[in-house]
Parts: structure tokens; sequence; C-alpha cells
């Protein structure tokens, strides 16, 4: 099943660009022109990744991050696009739950690399934490074990 991206961006030009190539590379992609159109479909069903730009009207990119991260979970991507690019935008965003910081103009190359590490990033995460749950069943089953032997040891010798 291909990854779900959602684009948001009041710039069509750079929606289409983004859309035409996401779609090319086999994404799934839903392209929406501002935060609340964003807040809408990102309701309706799950996203891999959320790709926004930073100013936008009425609703901008650090208020749809901060929604985003309300609604639902941490566990979808979320890129920053940003046209003014600055140090203290990037940390902001990043301090805000962001993933990634990508300034305009960008390379479509450079997207994409940035889209494969994160879901790869997503993918350790979720294997790491399946093996964090096999570790702690394994932990707390041992003692269990352990104490049913030693009764059973006990009830056989007497």
């Amino acid at each position: 099943m291909a990854e779900r991206i959602l684009v948001v961006d009041d710039d069509a030009g750079v929606r289409e660009a983004l859309t035409e190539f996401l779609l090319s590379l086999g994404y799934a992609v839903v392209a929406v022109k501002n935060g609340q159109d964003a807040l809408i479909e990102y309701g309706k069903g799950a996203f891999d990744v959320v790709m926004a730009d930073l100013i936008m009207p009425n609703m901008d990119g650090m208020e749809l991050l901060r929604r985003v991260r309300e609604i639902k979970n941490n566990e979808v991507i979320f890129l920053m696009i940003t046209g003014h690019p600055s140090i203290d935008t990037a940390v902001d965003a990043i301090n805000r739950g962001a993933d990634d910081y990508i300034t305009k103009p960008f390379h479509l190359e450079d997207v994409k690399l940035r889209i494969s590490k994160a879901l790869e990033k997503q993918t350790l995460k979720g294997r790491l934490k399946t093996a964090q749950g096999l570790a702690w069943g394994l932990m707390l089953s041992i003692p269990l074990w352990l104490l049913l032997g030693i009764i059973l040891v006990i009830l056989f010798k007497g």
C-alpha cells in the first residue's frame, strides 16, 4: 500500500509540482491550498506524511503542525516548507514537532531523500517499539515461569 502524503501550500505551482513528483514516485497524494482544508483532509484518513508551507493565509504551518499533533498522534511525519528560511524558524519548527525543514526553492531529489529518510526512521521506530514490547513480555513471563517451576518442584517432592 502506498504511503499517503498531504501537501499543503497556498502556491498552486508548488502544490502541483510536488503532487506530480510524489505521484511519479508511487505515493498517494492529497493536495490542499490552506491549513483549514488540510485539517479536514487529515481528519478523513490516515496520512504518513504532511508537507506544509510555513507561511499561509489564515492558518500558518506552525498552527497546522500544532493542530495535527493534537488531533491524532505524533506518528505522522511533518515536513515544514518555507520560502523564508531562518535558523530561528527552523529550530522553532523542529522544537514544536516538525520532523524536517525544507527551504524553497527546493530540489525534488532532496524532497525525495528527506521523505525516504523520514519514512525509514518511522519504520525503525515501529520496529523498536515492537522489540521493546517483546523484551518486556519476556522479562515479565520469566519470573512467572520460574515461580511456577518452584511450586511444581515443591509439590512433587513433598
